[in-house]
């Protein structure tokens, strides 16, 4: 008989015997991993399209807590680590937000936890509230199909959660297990749990899955903070901080998700499913730094220079009158109440009036926050001379006497005063209502083998609120407290032990945050806080889409052919800087509420062909034109500002998309279920990236003093008219984005297989410039062992160097990135199983540039982590 499967797709169901013989099996069932590598080949065999996928098992089997962890196995795919856990993913050459991730198949609110994701307001999702656990199948989709949702140039990742009526009758599974981060030296609870239930009938099933992570991060950091040139007539470059970071958060994950189905009839299926996924993220960074601009830019000196490629790598800095006056120091601590959130919930029918109709609707909801409820910053500073050694492998900072003879002591708080506080508050909302409708029809017309239609709708809706606590009403009252007041002890004995140099600030005092926020919300109930304009707008989305799409089929080949067409109606609002009439008065400035509104077409063909050139090898060819929207934030008509930088950045309403054609082909050499041999060779022509034009603009900035000798007073206390260099969004030329996929996966003998990928991947701006996110060169190694009673996976993962984004006017560049994990589970009895998993195994560092290695921009060390626990399964 026929029955409805995962996502709706008809099967056919296998008796388990043949006729000719009753006792024979038509095949020897397998389990765990070897199971899952057979799921995940069969997809990628049957698809007509260019495919990879993951199944439950895979993500189950690996030692990953969220899907972009699991995802790196995926050729073309890469991740980075900045905070020890993969968030976002990269695919094919491409930047992050130019990959589409969906949920049963339509796209999932998505929100950050860190506050400058909270201000970039991307498209790119964090999968950090996607965990793995719940998760039943991922098919990541590289070639474009005219019935699947449009906004992935790199691709689209489709995730499938469980359900109930696809398990078995009852199904229980359990996992607890502890989390040692050797970092922070803390030991953590994890725990999952499912509960699947459906009647003997297959009418009706429930599903429930939950799940509690948490996780005590510590990360060691050097950093430096952007480079400028020494003066207005000198274009040498020079280090604008140098500073010793320290970050610790308190990590919790918990959610879940749930699933009813319901079958009526052989012809009707109904699917609800709803998820929740939590992420508490809770953080405090405190940064020691050298404030070698500032020195230099108010009247200090820069002396005993050494000069490489442009950089002056070593010197010796004075702040005004010899390090006397002004500032060369300044301590950073920031306390911030962070947290994401997204939910959706979803309604799923499919109906079967004929053997030849099937139609399909699906309608839902689903929302994100990301907010930073509260960020209590305490800011010291002091004046300084100082030494300073960027060739080592780790920036040195030490503190020489001044001209009154004093050193600054980075372990005494009476070193420094108390220059800056803040209290502000960043609140981001993101949320869609959708609905879909289509109609398939099967035909028999020659190799039309059927016909499917649809219709889309969307309304997609993004707010970013920053409210702020103005310099003179809320620090100026306080501005006279010492710093002894927020002090707390020092830096952990072992700080930065694994990444510094001789000469390494390794040792200061720590704040109390307990004291920081206890000052700052007593001032807070007496201040408030006002909008800040400038870094707060709206966004409204609204799509129309529709698409038909023929399937062919012939003699060993297959296919699709369609055309996906999409309305966008996009409205904006936000705030520019100005005067006159309909200006608003306000502490940051005056400004003017601005709407713009924008709408655009595309029309979107795509085409897929596999052909079997035997029965072990499909030969695979697809091209297509596809798109993906610009950020939101860059769409608004807005202006963000970098005061310590005098740098800047503005939206554009009037952005055009990124438009792409591409072509893919592959050979795929399937020798049997278990094994495959793969290549991809992929080309994309982006016609516009979305790039920064520099402009210059005046703007005003709130501090006691005079910020930078470029800027003047104003008739406003405490606010200042400085000149910034802004960088205005615009749609510039094109680029390519260019590679080929190796993938081979096998078992060799007695239990032991392997599985090896490799991408290289050539993306660039016509312009030259580095595509963010690309490596040249990636590849995965992973050897497996299963049996009875041991499974375990031994996975290596490497990229290469790669550009991050744009910081500070500056390049921001990454060395090759590598990790070792593993993960082993001991079943002791055919529903129990101990679990031992290691992340990061070999320990490697984060280290980022710009440019080249004579100026390096950060070290983290993120550490080891450790999970040891129990699985239940019933």
């Amino acid at each position: 008989m026929a029955l409805f499967g995962r996502n709706g797709v008809v099967h056919a169901q296998a008796s388990g015997t043949t006729a000719s013989n009753p006792d024979e099996l038509q095949e020897v069932l397998v389990y765990g991993i070897r199971a899952s590598l057979r799921e995940s080949l069969e997809t990628k065999r049957q698809a007509t399209g260019v495919v990879d996928a993951l199944t439950a098992e895979d993500v189950g089997k690996f030692p990953d807590k969220n899907l972009a962890e699991a995802l790196q196995r995926v050729p073309g795919v890469v991740i980075n680590r900045e905070f020890g856990e993969g968030e976002r993913i990269n695919l094919r050459g491409t930047a992050a937000n130019l990959t589409r991730t969906l949920l049963n198949g339509h796209s999932l609110a998505t929100a950050d936890w860190f506050i400058l994701d909270q201000l970039a307001t991307t498209r790119s999702f964090n999968y950090l509230m996607l965990p793995a656990d719940i998760i039943g199948k991922v098919v990541v989709l590289k070639s474009a199909q005219a019935d699947v949702e449009e906004g992935g140039i790199g691709g689209t990742v489709d995730v499938a959660t469980r359900n109930p009526l696809d398990l078995n009758p009852f199904t229980a599974y359990a996992s607890v297990q502890g989390g040692y981060s050797e970092m922070s030296g803390k030991t953590d609870p994890q725990g999952t749990g499912l509960i699947s239930w459906r009647d003997k009938d297959d009418r009706f099933g429930v599903l429930l899955a939950a799940i509690y992570q948490e996780r005590h991060l510590r990360r060691d950091g050097v950093e430096v903070l952007g480079y400028q040139p020494v003066s207005a007539s000198d274009p040498t470059l020079v280090p604008a901080l140098i500073g010793s970071a320290l970050f610790q958060q308190d990590r919790i994950r918990k959610g879940g998700n749930i699933g009813v189905q319901f079958k009526p009839t052989d012809q009707v299926l109904v699917n609800v499913t709803g998820l929740l996924s939590e992420f508490d993220a809770n953080n405090v960074n405190e940064n020691y730094l050298a404030w070698i601009t500032r020195a230099l830019g108010n009247g200090g000196t820069l002396s005993n220079t050494t000069v490489q490629n442009g950089t002056v790598v070593a010197g010796r800095v004075a702040s005004l009158n010899n390090g006397t006056q002004d500032f060369g120091v300044v301590y950073d601590a920031i306390d911030r109440f962070a947290r994401a959130t997204t939910r959706n919930v979803d309604f799923d029918a499919m109906y079967r009036p004929t053997d030849d109709w099937t139609t399909h609707l699906k309608f839902g909801y689903t929302d994100a926050t990301g907010n930073t409820n509260g960020q209590p910053f305490v800011e010291f500073g002091a004046p300084a001379v100082l030494n300073y050694d960027l060739r080592g492998t780790a920036p040195q900072v030490q503190f020489a006497p001044n001209g009154n003879g004093v050193t600054v002591d980075p372990t005494n708080p009476a070193s420094l005063q108390l220059i800056f506080g803040s209290l502000h508050q960043i609140l981001n909302d993101d949320r869609e209502q959708y609905g879909y409708l289509d109609a398939a029809k099967k035909l028999d017309a020659g190799p039309l083998k059927s016909l499917k239609f649809g219709i889309k709708r969307t309304n997609h809706e993004r707010d970013l609120t920053f409210n702020a606590t103005t310099y003179g009403g809320f620090f100026v009252p306080i501005n006279t407290l010492p710093a002894s007041t927020f002090a707390g002890g020092l830096t952990p004995g072992d700080y930065l032990k694994n990444i510094s140099s001789p000469g390494t600030l390794t040792r200061y005092w720590q704040v109390d945050t307990g004291a920081v926020e206890r000052v700052l919300f007593a001032e807070l109930e007496h201040s408030g806080r006002v909008l800040y304009p400038q870094q707060s707008f709206s966004a409204q989305e609204k799509t129309t889409g529709g698409f038909v799409m023929g399937n062919f089929e012939g003699d060993h080949w297959r296919g699709n052919l369609g055309l996906r067409i999409v309305r966008t109606e996009q409205t904006t609002n936000g705030a520019v800087f100005a005067g006159g009439p309909g200006s608003i008065d306000n502490p940051f400035g005056r400004f003017i509420p601005t709407t713009a509104e924008r709408n655009y077409t595309d029309t979107l063909p795509s085409l897929n062909l596999a052909y079997d050139v035997t029965k072990d090898v499909v030969v695979r060819f697809a091209a297509a034109k596809v798109m993906a929207r610009p950020d939101y934030t860059d769409i608004v008509p807005r202006t963000t500002l970098n005061p310590g930088a005098l740098t800047g950045a503005a939206g554009n309403p009037d952005l055009d998309p990124y438009r792409a054609t591409q072509e893919d082909l592959a050979v795929e050499w399937y020798p049997d279920r278990d094994t495959a041999f793969t290549l991809a060779l992929y080309n994309k022509d982006i016609k516009s990236f979305i790039v920064d034009v520099p402009v210059a603009g005046n703007f005003p900035i709130q501090s006691a003093t005079q910020p930078n000798a470029a800027c003047t007073p104003t008739s406003t206390p405490n606010l200042f008219n400085c000149p910034f260099t802004i960088n205005k969004r615009a749609n510039g030329g094109g680029g390519k984005a260019r590679g080929a996929e190796l993938g081979f996966t096998k078992p060799i003998w007695g239990g032991f297989g392997l599985q090896a990928n490799y991408t290289y991947s050539d993306s660039k701006l016509d312009s030259g410039d580095p595509v963010p996110g690309d490596s040249k060169n990636t590849y995965n190694v992973t050897g497996f062992f299963e049996n009875k009673r041991l499974s375990a996976r031994l996975a290596y993962t490497y990229r290469s160097d790669f550009f991050v984004t744009f910081d500070r006017s500056t390049h921001l560049d990454q060395s090759a990135l590598k990790s070792l994990d593993a993960s082993v589970a001991l079943n002791i009895t055919d529903n129990i199983a101990l679990t031992f998993d290691g992340l990061n195994l070999t320990d490697d560092k984060i280290v980022q540039f710009a440019d080249n290695r004579s100026r390096p921009r950060a070290i983290y060390d993120n550490g080891r982590v450790y999970y040891a626990g129990a699985k239940l399964r019933f």
